[in-house]
């Protein structure tokens, strides 16, 4: 009998290489029926069970061979057959049993790391797999695998070098090929994860998957349009493939086709009704067409579906924070940084929101975390830059400035170019900033809007465009020149770009124009389209790179001339931008290599200003606002972000030498005035001396300043809006002028209303003539009493020649444009 079965099993065994498994159980069996302990027969047939798809079968017969012979390679099968059936528990038991049994079992090692990794223990699951390939260097299934429980531990340079070993082993593999390329990808070597994905696609040109994820990985190399092939060719295969629907709906995302992209994401829906990932792509789409309430409903649903989605929690976050319902927002990315503390996205967007509500200490802690984990991060070291600026933290900034401004003009990183005037940019390096932010933002290849002849005849038509039109500083300068434009010959529209704060402000501007058009819930397009059918022939943009605005719009040339105005002291680099207004102070004509716009100097001061601004009537005492009955009051109200440590010290000096004198500053944030006080103490001043004044309404405001002896202005960045106020008030502004347009402005405010001796060139002629001032009470009299007598005398608050000089400045514009002829830089005469 013995050499029957013998037989029996050589049959069986044989059969079972040539893939007859059927036969080879049917000899496996007859076996067992005259030798039901047999440990062999009973090992082979919960072998061919198992490749069967008999798993419960095949457990019970395992274990029937372990109980026979509790050998290394039966209590891995027993695994193997149990893990196959969901009992991973005992699963992982019995591979412990069979490395019990047989420490150099390779395959138990490798078994048991696949249970691991299967349970989320990665790391244990590592460990194994690290011992299945001492024991057996040539497992490609196992350097496979190890690589894909690395990626899950984000150890990502590990995973690549554990891929690259398995296809070494076995390179002629497509599938070995694309699972490195999708390590690669996961660790942002996007260039290196194409070339994989290539050589998958050699091997296998039907692995579709390949061909989709090569797509994604070129759109993070800014490949949309090879990508867009790449989706195409899979589609061509699958027409239904949902992973190219959505990533083809991505890629015409980025390259501005809106419409295509909605098509792509519905036909994903179509293919996966209620499919979050599809739902949060075509949630970005419908945001960008500026259909918000329907992109809020998608990332809702996305996140109805799948309430951890991380893309959708991120989007849905951005979309808040658009809204400025910020609070919600940072809840959405904390419920994201929760489940997944490195989201780098979500850290950004969390230090955004953090900004957004003053918390620049916890933002900073933010972008420090991405620059951690991701150092080559285009906008991180300029937030961050924001932070310090924003809290005064000198030391700070004095170890980022070098770093970003050595990277400008580079297109690696970009910095919001109204941080760049707060380090000391330069002309040049503010010109190259801005081109940085808008190839960042991809306005350079906006399509243009279908040139239409604009109407000739009758009024021209001047649309002013902002996000202010609100309780802001821009419409107490601007308000009263919308009010009192020339009817007879221009038409004068606003484009609010915000919603409606319900502010006495806001309903003022809606009566001051002609036309005013609420555009806040509208995509860039869309307003852009609104414009040109319009009929506008000036558009004037109030607010360059400034907080909440939509450059974007004038991205699609909307109107025939377009300019620059107000809102941003610097050169926008872009094309689509003619004129710039500015005056022959803030603007010198030399400066014009800088400056993508051509120069437009109006005589006198380019700030408008408004002769109706109120001030409040009661005139609070010194000691309600914390500043001593008696003694020198010097005063800042700059935004702290505008007070740099040289002029700092300068104050400090004044303070030591002149007994009594405090320093009266804006509190913009907490951080800011506690690092004040710390500097003023290490100084040798005592803090007590730096009087922080409290936000409140304009007018009151204005009554406060007047209590105060001499304004003194900072640089980079001057006085602009504030200078103006001051001097409304009666109260002389000592400025320092510098060499752009943000530190020139108090400068031309000052010779605007007959005061240029309080013009100084440089820090020590600055300081001495503030301790002059300060010294010389018949001096310091004779100052304000000049004051007092030019302010209504004087250009700067002379509202309707201000408007004059504009409409005069808009009608050249005009002219040059109707005679055919490019833009060009000139000068307003006076009247």
């Amino acid at each position: 009998m013995q050499s029957s079965a013998a037989s029996l099993l050589q049959d069986a065994l044989q059969l079972h290489r040539q893939g007859a498994l059927a036969e080879a159980a049917v000899r496996y069996r007859q076996i067992l029926t005259d030798e039901p302990h047999n440990a062999d027969a009973l090992y082979y047939l919960a072998t061919v069970c198992c490749q069967q798809g008999h798993l419960v079968e095949g457990a019970e017969f395992a274990s029937r061979a372990v109980a026979q012979d509790p050998s290394g390679r039966a209590y891995n099968l027993l695994g193997m057959a149990l893990q196959r059936i969901g009992k991973l528990d005992d699963a992982l038991a019995s591979f412990d049993r069979a490395i019990v049994q047989d420490p150099r079992c390779y395959e138990a090692h490798g078994n048991r790391a696949n249970v691991l990794s299967e349970v989320g223990r990665h790391r244990e699951a590592v460990e194994s797999y690290d011992q299945a390939v001492s024991l057996s260097p040539d497992s490609v299934e196992d350097w496979c695998n190890r690589g894909t429980a690395l990626l899950e531990l984000g150890r990502l340079d590990e995973a690549v070098a554990s891929y690259d070993r398995a296809v070494s082993l076995r390179p002629e593999l497509a599938e070995l090929h694309f699972c490195r390329a999708k390590a690669l990808a996961r660790a942002r070597r996007y260039s290196q994860a194409v070339a994989g994905y290539d050589m998958a696609i050699e091997r296998n040109p039907r692995l579709v998957d390949a061909l989709n994820d090569r797509g994604v990985a070129l759109i993070e190399l800014d490949q949309a349009e090879q990508a867009l092939a790449g989706f195409n060719s899979v589609l061509a295969v699958e027409p239904d493939h949902f992973g190219a629907l959505v990533n083809r709906g991505r890629a015409l995302r980025r390259l501005g086709r809106l419409a295509e992209s909605l098509v792509c994401y519905d036909a994903a829906l179509a293919a996966k009704p209620g499919h979050p990932d599809a739902l949060n792509g075509r949630g970005l789409v419908l945001g960008l067409l500026g259909r918000a309430t329907e992109a809020m409903t998608d990332f809702g649903a996305a996140l109805a579906r799948a309430p951890n989605h991380v893309g959708a929690l991120n989007n849905y976050g951005n979309a808040l924070l658009d809204m400025e319902r910020v609070e919600e927002a940072l809840a959405c990315f904390n419920r994201l940084l929760a489940q997944e503390p490195d989201h780098v996205g979500a850290l950004f967007n969390r230090g955004l929101a953090l900004v957004s509500l003053g918390h620049y200490v916890e933002a900073a802690e933010c972008y420090q975390k991405v620059s951690a984990m991701q150092p080559d991060h285009p906008q991180v070291l300029g937030e961050l830059l924001g932070c310090q600026v924003m809290t005064c933290n000198w030391s700070e900034i004095a170890q980022l400035a070098p770093k970003i401004l050595a990277r400008v003009g580079q297109r690696t990183s970009v910095v919001v170019p109204f941080y760049l005037f707060a380090i000391g940019s330069t002309p040049s390096q503010q010109l190259a900033g801005a081109k940085d932010w808008l190839h960042h933002q991809g306005l350079e290849t906006v399509e243009r809007l279908d040139a239409r002849p604009p109407d000739h005849s009758g009024k021209i038509k001047i649309a002013y465009i902002s996000a202010d039109f609100r309780e802001h500083a821009m419409p107490y300068l601007t308000a009263q020149l919308f009010e009192i434009h020339d009817r007879e010959k221009f038409e004068v529209i606003g484009i609010s770009i915000a919603p409606d704060d319900g502010s006495p402000m806001r309903k003022r501007l809606v009566k001051a124009f002609d036309q005013f058009h609420d555009v806040s819930g509208r995509s860039d397009r869309d307003i852009a389209e609104l414009i040109r059918h319009l009929g506008v022939h000036i558009a004037i943009d109030l607010m360059g790179y400034t907080k909440n605005s939509r450059f974007g719009v004038l991205a699609f040339r909307p109107a025939p001339i377009q300019a620059s105005y107000l809102g941003f002291p610097a050169t926008t680099g872009a094309d689509f931008i003619d004129y710039v207004i500015a005056d022959e102070i803030v603007l010198p004509a030399d400066q014009q290599p800088f400056w993508s716009e051509k120069i437009v100097h109006l005589p006198g001061c380019y700030l408008v200003n408004d002769s109706k601004k109120k001030i409040a009537a009661r005139v609070p005492s010194r000691r309600e606002v914390g500043l001593p009955d008696r003694g020198f009051v010097w005063c800042c109200f700059n935004g702290n972000y505008k007070i740099t440590e040289p002029f700092f010290d300068s104050w400090m000096r004044l303070l030591n030498n002149v007994d009594g004198s405090v320093l009266w500053l804006l509190r913009t944030n907490d951080t800011a005035a506690q690092h004040l006080a710390q500097a003023a103490a290490t100084r040798g001043v005592d803090p007590a001396r730096l009087v922080f004044a409290p936000a409140t309404r304009l007018d009151d405001h204005l009554a406060r300043m007047g209590l105060a002896d001499l304004f003194l202005d900072t640089l980079p960045v001057n006085a602009h809006t504030t200078a103006s106020d001051a001097l409304w008030v009666g109260l002389p502004v000592l400025t320092c002028c510098g060499d752009t347009f943000a530190g020139r402005v108090a400068a031309s405010v000052l010779c605007a209303i007959g005061l240029s001796e309080l013009v100084t060139t440089n820090l020590q002629d600055y300081e001495a003539l503030a301790l002059k001032l300060s010294n010389d009470p018949t001096l310091m009299q004779s100052t304000r009493r000049k004051l007092a007598e030019n302010r209504l005398k004087y250009p700067l608050f002379d509202s309707d020649r201000f408007r004059r000089h504009m409409e005069a400045a808009y009608v050249s514009m005009w002219d040059i444009w109707r005679r055919g002829e490019a833009p060009r830089s000139f000068s307003v005469a006076s009247t």
